[in-house]
């Protein structure tokens, strides 16, 4: 079972000093049988007046930082050490009743899944019902899984990725139209989709690293994202659409939210000059240890926004 070191470093930098409101940071990595959190600490400078940890409406750790002091410059980072059981797209299990699609989930699951199934995105011209539709084909039912695998790596292959520094995700119809887009709206499109075929799906952010001879990925610089999709038998599945990854390989969860906004892994504010921010850095250093015997191997340098 690999273990993997995450140093994920967030920098502000100001003109002048400024004061700094409540800062939500989410990026300590969950807990669960398949990532086993050995140690994890959380950095700030300024040191903040109060520091408190809540777990959200979906289970995500939560750090509420609140200031005194003014400064020109917000340090945030975040360390952890998290053992991991890889697992691939083999070790899926699926109930016999939902094998194949369309599926209707149990009742006693429903009440449950609901808000998942909800589709967050105005779509009045059923632009995405359309794309989603055409891997149906003219069958009147399909395997379940392949269908979702279908999905992942038509986003993959049939899209461009494009880095971007902006905040903010794309809507579904935005990233069809431009045939492009970053790993959080290649997420959000496929997690739009499968909600169009009634299926439940969340967004999850986390952190990316390469397991050993793997080609390498697209979006493990900064903080990742990729969906969870529901699936009898074997609950919450990962799916990576910027990756084609199905499973959980080489995917770190610290985030699951409905929508993406609920998984920012910094929100906060400032009051000061206009004008007096100079940027942010984000700068994430991911360590895979293969055994206890080989050396760690530094797989991401250079900071990049997903």
């Amino acid at each position: 079972m690999p273990t993997v070191s995450i140093n994920h470093t967030t920098r502000y930098r100001y003109r002048r000093d400024v004061a700094f409101g409540e800062h939500r940071i989410l990026v300590r990595p969950r807990e669960s049988y398949d990532q086993r959190l050995l140690s994890s600490g959380l950095e700030i400078n300024p040191e903040p007046a109060a520091l408190r940890w809540i777990q959200d409406v979906f289970g995500n750790a939560v750090a509420i930082a609140t200031f005194a002091q003014r400064a020109d410059e917000l340090e945030i980072r975040g360390t952890a050490e998290v053992e991991h059981l890889p697992a691939g797209a083999g070790a899926i299990t699926v109930e016999p009743y939902a094998e194949t699609y369309p599926f209707t989930y149990a009742a006693e699951d429903m009440p449950d899944l609901l808000r998942s199934i909800e589709r967050q995105y105005a779509d009045r011209d059923r632009v995405l019902d359309g794309w989603v539709g055409r891997f149906l084909g003219e069958r009147g039912s399909i395997p379940t899984l392949g269908l979702l695998r279908d999905i992942t790596i038509a986003i993959k292959q049939g899209f461009e990725y494009q880095r971007r520094e902006e905040k903010g995700t794309q809507s579904p119809l935005e990233t069809l139209r431009r045939g492009s887009g970053t790993c959080r709206d290649y997420a959000v499109l496929m997690m739009e989709a499968v909600r169009a075929l009634g299926l439940a799906a969340r967004f999850v952010s986390g952190y990316l690293y390469n397991e050993a001879g793997d080609h390498a990925r697209i979006g493990g610089h900064s903080t990742h994202a990729w969906v969870r999709v529901f699936l009898p038998g074997s609950g919450w599945v990962e799916f990576d659409p910027t990756n084609g990854i199905i499973g959980n390989r080489g995917l770190i969860r610290v985030a699951v939210a409905r929508d993406p906004a609920q998984a920012s892994p910094l929100t906060g504010t400032w009051k000061g000059a206009k004008g007096s921010q100079i940027d942010m850095a984000v700068d994430v250093h991911i360590k895979h240890v293969e055994s206890e015997t080989s050396p760690p191997r530094l797989l991401t340098k250079e900071p990049q926004r997903c």
